[in-house]
């Protein structure tokens, strides 16, 4: 295998009782790292475990109440992880669904978790995608552990970076290049990409690229405002949130601009906020400079990936 080649992981996610909204247990195979997923319904079920009775790390997500479309997350440690996820969610209403991270031989120690916890907490804040609901922002630095141990909690780290977007919770993911590094023009960050374009016949025009699976409008993307149309409540409530966190600001006459790049989780959500009511952003974008629209697009890419015989 040649240097920076990426290979397939095995990961099994078993349905404790059979049902896929009851507990749920995942793992990669090869890792002694242990994870089980449930709602409220199933959480005593999560606890009751015997395997959560370790010491690790959880988490607890749900909508976050103060912002549409976005997540928010406790996440915590302790020497019992079912008494200690116990305490948290008795603590917090927000949370949906809760993740406890132990092991299969029950090898992580006080400070293991600790390092875990700490980490959890800085790479999600970095990576901007989930509001944190922690109070204190723990450093992992004053988490002493040996050399070699640090390292092994690294790779744990990246194993979870793998498992947990598999059940549903993307908030180690980095974001996109289009949208951290905003110091280079857009076009040059995004020079290998391929940009698509809606120009509206009330002259609005927006720009985007799709990277990582993300669709990002690019900052100098227009968006129409108050144009009476119903929309989904969804894209309503996160277009009224982004004009309050100032990612759209106001443009030229009543329009609205972006005026830094944002990262929608599909072309239909982008497109309803750019055009102020529901659209199917699949045929609204269009390649730069062509007639073809992003369907159209996806199903050539994936018809030229397709084997010949």
């Amino acid at each position: 295998m040649t240097t920076g080649e990426t290979f397939g992981r095995t990961i099994q996610l078993f349905l404790v009782d059979g049902k896929p909204t009851g507990l749920r247990k995942a793992t990669i195979h090869g890792w002694t790292g242990l994870l089980f997923v449930s709602g409220a319904s199933a959480f005593g079920d999560l606890t009751a475990r015997s395997e959560v009775d370790r010491t690790g790390v959880y988490i607890l997500s749900g909508p976050d109440p103060d912002k549409p479309g976005v997540t928010r997350v406790y996440i915590g440690s302790g020497n019992s992880v079912s008494e200690r996820i116990e305490q948290s969610a008795k603590k917090r209403d927000f949370w949906e669904t809760a993740i406890t991270v132990t092991t299969s031989d029950d090898d992580l120690s006080k400070g293991h978790a600790e390092y875990l916890e700490a980490r959890l907490i800085a790479v999600s804040k970095m990576a901007g995608r989930v509001t944190l609901d922690n109070g204190t922002h723990p450093d992992s630095d004053r988490r002493r552990l040996p050399e070699a141990d640090v390292a092994n909690m690294e790779q744990f780290l990246e194993n979870l970076r793998i498992i947990l977007p598999v059940i549903g919770l993307d908030m180690l993911k980095p974001q996109p290049r289009a949208v951290t590094q905003v110091a280079k023009p857009a076009e040059e960050r995004t020079l290998e990409e391929i940009h698509f374009e809606i120009r509206h016949k009330s002259g609005v025009q927006a720009t985007a690229v799709e990277e990582d699976g993300e669709f990002v409008v690019l900052e100098g993307s227009e968006a129409l405002s108050g144009t009476g149309h119903v929309q989904h409540l969804g894209y309503g409530q996160l277009k009224e949130e982004l004009i309050a966190d100032g990612v759209l600001v106001p443009g030229n006459g009543e329009r609205l601009r972006f005026a830094k790049p944002w990262s929608f989780s599909s072309p239909s959500a982008a497109s309803a906020v750019i055009l102020d009511r529901n659209s199917n952003g699949r045929l609204e974008w269009k390649v730069r400079g062509s007639a073809q629209n992003y369907h159209e697009w996806q199903q050539a890419q994936a018809a030229s990936q397709e084997p010949t015989e």
